[in-house]
């Protein structure tokens, strides 16, 4: 049993972009999680924070572009996301806060 700021460690927070808003047609929640997190972890720590069943967790690393900080080349920071599919019948609200 994990405690609450483990598990919210391990999620971030919510994606609320045009693709996700259409992958929540599918029964499908998207999230922005810890960039070592694994499948087992995320599916456990979404089943614990909002009370669902979770049928998959898909997760895919979008790599940081190269940008320009005052002048001077950087890299914004690679980010995980997680869309987890959830069982027939239950659902997650994103809109409202967690």
């Amino acid at each position: 049993m994990s405690t609450k700021a483990e598990l919210y460690d391990v999620i971030r927070k919510p994606i609320i972009t045009e693709k996700a808003t259409m992958a929540s047609e599918f029964n499908v929640v998207v999230f922005e999680v810890a960039i070592d997190a694994n499948k087992p972890t995320i599916k456990r720590a979404v089943e614990e924070l909002f009370g669902v069943k979770v049928k998959a967790v898909n997760t895919t690393i979008t790599k940081g572009k190269v940008k320009r900080f005052r002048g001077k080349l950087g890299t914004r920071k690679d980010v995980k996301k997680a869309y987890v599919t959830l069982e027939e019948g239950n659902t997650i609200d994103v809109s409202t806060g967690l």
